[in-house]
């Protein structure tokens, strides 16, 4: 009888523990992370690919979006052609499940496309229809990662609002700087409020990209009352252009490099101890994107 009672209690106990581990996923964050820049050139979408890639390394669930409309590249990288784009989601009405495709490493992403010159020119029946496509995601990934496209028109400033972080990604270089503040300073005025993480990429050192953060992020701070986080410095690199080369993401073609090395450490600082919340918090992108874009 009190192996049976025994028994019983470790059912119990069981069954206990897979509810909670029920009820502890269903409270999992899905974080968004917008990745910007002030000019092209900078490396900024193949570093949201290996960043992504680096992310479901460590068991993430990641869903990339390409956000430059038009112009996207991110499937281009990866080496493949995607059958649907967000410029199919816009003018086809799709699913977002149809334009999704699996990209390496179980990497989900959808690809910009080509035919439109941008996301943000959308009308409030297009920009209705992403939202509720977009609600229907959040509990599937850890990660919604949006490589944002050029310029900083308003629509792409009240998306930057809904996010609950940005990286800012810039080189050593003085006109890359410049628009990287330029970008930041434009946010603020816009009242963005979001975290900003900053990425030094094509550097000469860590030394380089140390003082780079240094002399940027006084300068954020001393005129915009802005602290930023240096997220990682990433260096100057061969294996990325050979990588670049060949269609194939550099954390994967040469894991080893030192640029792998980079954003595999950037990984560590991303990935919260705890990716719990409460449900008081859950949802809050979805919310703050109906309320930007479709309330008046």
């Amino acid at each position: 009888m009190y192996l049976e009672i025994g028994k019983m209690n470790d059912q119990a106990a069981v069954l206990r523990e897979k509810v909670l581990k029920k009820h502890q996923n269903s409270l999992r964050n899905c974080k968004t992370l917008a990745v910007l820049s002030g000019k092209g050139g900078v490396g900024k979408s193949n570093l949201s690919l290996n960043l992504s890639l680096a992310l479901t390394k460590q068991k993430q669930r990641v869903l990339l979006f390409d956000m430059d409309i038009g112009m996207g590249n991110i499937d281009i990288l990866i080496g493949q052609t995607a059958s649907y784009t967000m410029v199919d989601l816009l003018e086809k009405k799709l699913s977002i499940q149809q334009i999704i495709k699996k990209g390496p490493q179980n990497l989900a992403y959808a690809a910009g496309g080509t035919g439109i010159s941008s996301v943000f020119e959308w009308s409030p029946s297009d920009l209705a229809h992403l939202i509720q496509e977009l609600n229907s995601l959040t509990n599937q990934y850890d990660y919604m990662i949006f490589d944002m496209g050029a310029g900083m028109s308003e629509s792409v400033l009240k998306f930057l609002k809904a996010v609950d972080e940005m990286i800012v990604v810039t080189t050593p270089e003085p006109t890359s700087i410049t628009d990287a503040y330029a970008a930041i300073k434009l946010a603020a005025s816009y009242s963005v409020s979001a975290p900003v993480r900053l990425i030094i990429n094509k550097t000469l050192s860590d030394k380089e990209g140390n003082e780079t953060y240094e002399r940027f992020s006084r300068a954020v701070q001393q005129f915009l009352n802005i602290s930023i986080s240096l997220l990682g410095i990433v260096p100057n690199d061969q294996a990325v252009q050979k990588a670049v080369n060949s269609q194939m993401p550099f954390l994967l073609q040469n894991p080893a490099s030192k640029a792998s090395i980079s954003l595999i450490e950037m990984v560590s600082i991303l990935i919260p101890q705890d990716n719990r919340i409460t449900a008081k918090n859950e949802g809050m992108f979805i919310r703050r994107l109906k309320r930007f874009f479709l309330e008046r």
